[in-house]
């Protein structure tokens, strides 16, 4: 079957040399499932003393999800969590009514320099857990289903297989690793989509993302390429997404602006700054 849309991430430089492919949200498709946002971090190699620095920052309404391929991220939330991050193991951050978060260096890696790259993603919340309690789990990369070589589950059922990561509603994602020439078949879901994270498919390169309709679908490595199986059912409703905000309700992001101006997320332990609510803000999204 040939995807419904193939979309090309465009390149977004955060600053200091960080650049990220932001698949998700895209003019032509805003969601996938219950998947909201989709960044690509590097590969970015940083010389000692230097990394990265993600001030703290708010969300609401959704779950962030970080997957590292290589390297290290420290993260720090204003529930006092300081969770280090490594390849194959997966960040769960329910925002609901509001979280702030950091996502720095580790201070060893920043002494020696190193390379990081990996996927966040976010996940729009059930309109019924929107304003859920914040939390936060880690879950190690050996906990994560091995459905076959190359191929691991990270969040959700796939493949005979259910992922240790408790969440919210009916999805997936699946993260492999395939040689040239190797083929896998996608999980059967009324919405899905394949990244290219690296290397390339047959008919698809690095940086895009294919997006197909139900039916049956097997994509085939035109060389060795690491790619992302994310699908599930659909959203139970549109949303509005502003800056770091995802919600249901258009007004309650505006009260989360508020909030974050006024600091009333709380202070995260050893953070001693904060990325300011943007001056001059793009208007709210609705999607899809």
């Amino acid at each position: 079957m040939e995807p419904e849309l193939v979309l090309t991430a465009p390149l977004r430089d955060l600053g200091g040399g960080f650049v990220v492919r932001r698949a998700l949200p895209a003019p032509q498709r805003r969601m996938v499932s219950w998947f909201t946002f989709l960044d690509q971090m590097g590969p970015v190699t940083f010389a000692p003393g230097q990394g990265l620095d993600v001030r703290p920052h708010p969300h609401i309404g959704l779950a962030t999800v970080t997957y590292l391929f290589e390297g290290a991220i420290l993260h720090r939330d204003t529930l006092g969590n300081v969770q280090r991050i490594e390849p194959g193991a997966v960040n769960w951050m329910t925002a609901g009514r509001g979280i702030a978060h950091s996502e720095r260096t580790p201070p060893d890696v920043r002494a020696s320099g190193g390379s990081v790259s990996g996927i966040q993603l976010w996940v729009a919340l059930p309109k019924a857990v929107e304003e859920s309690e914040p939390t936060f789990a880690h879950t190690p990369a050996a906990d994560l289903p091995l459905v076959e070589d190359g191929v691991r589950l990270v969040l959700g059922e796939a493949y005979g297989a259910r992922s240790p990561v408790k969440i919210s509603s009916g999805m997936f994602y699946v993260a492999a690793t395939l040689k040239a020439g190797a083929r896998l078949r996608l999980p059967e879901a009324r919405e899905r989509a394949v990244y290219v994270a690296e290397g390339s498919l047959a008919g698809a390169a690095a940086g895009q993302l294919l997006v197909f309709t139900p039916g049956e679908v097997v994509v085939e490595a035109a060389s060795t390429a690491r790619v992302l199986v994310l699908g599930g059912e659909p959203s139970d409703g549109p949303r509005h997404m502003w800056w770091n905000f995802v919600s249901s309700s258009h007004e309650r992001i505006e009260i989360a602006k508020a909030d974050w101006k006024a600091g009333r997320f709380g202070a995260i332990p050893g953070e001693h700054e904060f990325i300011p609510l943007p001056d001059e803000p793009p208007p709210p999204v609705r999607y899809p």
